[in-house]
C-alpha cells in the first residue's frame, strides 16, 4: 500500500469516505453533502489514490467497503468529531459560572489599597472566581510569561518587549500621623517634618523616588524604625509619635481603617504611575480581558 502526502489529505475527503462508507452510495453521499455526484466521485478517487486502496468495490447492493476502509473508519469519524469541536469552539468567558483561580502580582500596599475592593467586586460578578495575590520579584516577567502570574498591578519597571501595559493612577505622596501628634498643631510644614522622627519602608521602587528627593531637597529625616513593607504602618502609628511619608493610595487607605490624619506632603516627590500590565500571549484571551477591564473599571482614573 503506498500513500501520499498525508498534508494533502484534507478534512472535506475525510467527510466524504465517511458519508459514502454511512450511506453505500456516492448519489446518497453526494446529496449528504450538498455536492454533486462528479465532485463525489472525483474525491472519491483522489482517496484511492492517497491510501492506494479501492475503499469501496460496487456489489449489486451499493458500495461496499474494503477491509482497509472498515479499518479506516473509526479514526475517520474520530478526527471529524474533533475537527467539530474545533470549528465550533466558542472562546468566551463566562464569570457568572467561570471556576478559576486568577493571580494577580501586586505590592504589600496594594494589598491594602486595592485587593478589598476587587475581591469584593468578584464576589459579586464571579462567586465561583478566586484570587491569589503574589509577589512582584525578579521572575514576575516568566511568571506573566507562562501564566503562573495573570496580570501584574504597581509601578513596575522590565516589563517592555512582550508586554502590554495599562496606566491606571498617578500616585502622589502624603505624611500620616496619629491623631493629636503633638509636633502637628501647625500642620506638617518642613520644620515639623525634619524635627520629628520617622518610620521608613524598605526598598520599592517608589521608595526610590522618595529618597531621592530627599537627598535632593536636603530633607533632614530621622529615621527611628524601618519595615519592610506597609503591613506594620497603622498599628506602628496609632501607637507612637512616627511619621511615615507613602503614597496616597496606601495612605488614605491606611488613614480610613486606623484613624489615622493625613497631611500634605512639605516637600515636592516625584509621582509615578501605577499600571496593569500583561503578556502579549493573553492579550486576547477572554478571561484574562475580563480581569484587566475589571481592574480598570475599578481602579483607572483620569491621568
Amino acid at each position: 500500500m503506498t500513500h501520499s502526502n498525508p498534508k494533502e489529505l484534507e478534512i472535506r475527503l475525510l467527510r466524504l469516505f465517511e458519508a459514502v462508507y454511512s450511506t453505500g452510495s456516492v448519489t446518497r453521499a453526494a446529496a449528504t453533502l450538498e455536492l454533486s455526484q462528479p465532485t463525489v466521485s472525483i474525491g472519491l478517487s483522489g482517496l484511492r489514490k492517497h491510501f492506494g486502496d479501492d475503499l469501496f468495490v460496487r456489489t449489486a447492493n451499493g458500495f461496499a467497503p474494503t477491509p482497509l476502509a472498515d479499518q479506516l473508519i473509526w479514526p475517520v469519524r474520530e478526527l471529524l468529531q474533533g475537527a467539530d469541536r474545533l470549528s465550533s469552539w466558542n472562546s468566551v468567558f463566562d464569570p457568572t459560572t467561570e471556576d478559576r483561580t486568577f493571580r494577580i502580582a501586586m505590592t504589600d500596599a496594594s494589598h491594602i489599597a486595592l485587593m478589598p475592593q476587587l475581591y469584593a467586586h468578584v464576589r459579586m460578578t464571579a462567586p465561583a472566581v478566586r484570587l491569589e495575590a503574589t509577589s512582584i520579584d525578579s521572575t514576575l516577567a516568566r511568571r506573566l510569561q507562562s501564566g503562573d502570574a495573570d496580570i501584574a498591578i504597581g509601578f513596575v519597571h522590565g516589563l517592555e518587549t512582550g508586554f502590554y501595559q495599562q496606566a491606571l493612577y498617578l500616585q502622589d505622596w502624603i505624611c500620616l500621623t496619629r491623631n493629636g501628634h503633638p509636633q502637628m498643631k501647625d500642620g506638617m510644614t518642613r520644620d515639623a517634618y525634619e524635627r520629628g522622627e520617622h518610620v521608613a519602608i524598605i526598598g520599592g521602587t517608589g521608595q526610590a523616588l522618595l529618597e531621592d528627593a530627599i537627598e535632593r531637597q536636603k530633607v533632614s529625616r530621622d529615621v527611628r524604625l524601618k519595615l519592610p513593607g506597609f503591613l506594620g504602618i497603622a498599628a506602628t502609628l496609632t501607637g507612637s509619635d512616627l511619621i511615615s511619608t507613602l503614597p496616597r493610595n496606601i495612605g488614605e487607605s491606611l488613614a480610613r481603617s486606623a484613624g489615622l490624619a493625613v497631611h500634605a506632603c512639605p516637600f515636592a516627590i516625584d509621582e509615578f504611575t501605577v499600571r496593569q500590565h500583561w503578556h502579549a500571549r493573553y492579550h486576547d484571551d477572554p478571561a484574562n480581558r475580563w480581569l484587566r477591564t475589571m481592574c480598570s473599571n475599578l481602579f483607572a482614573r483620569h491621568i
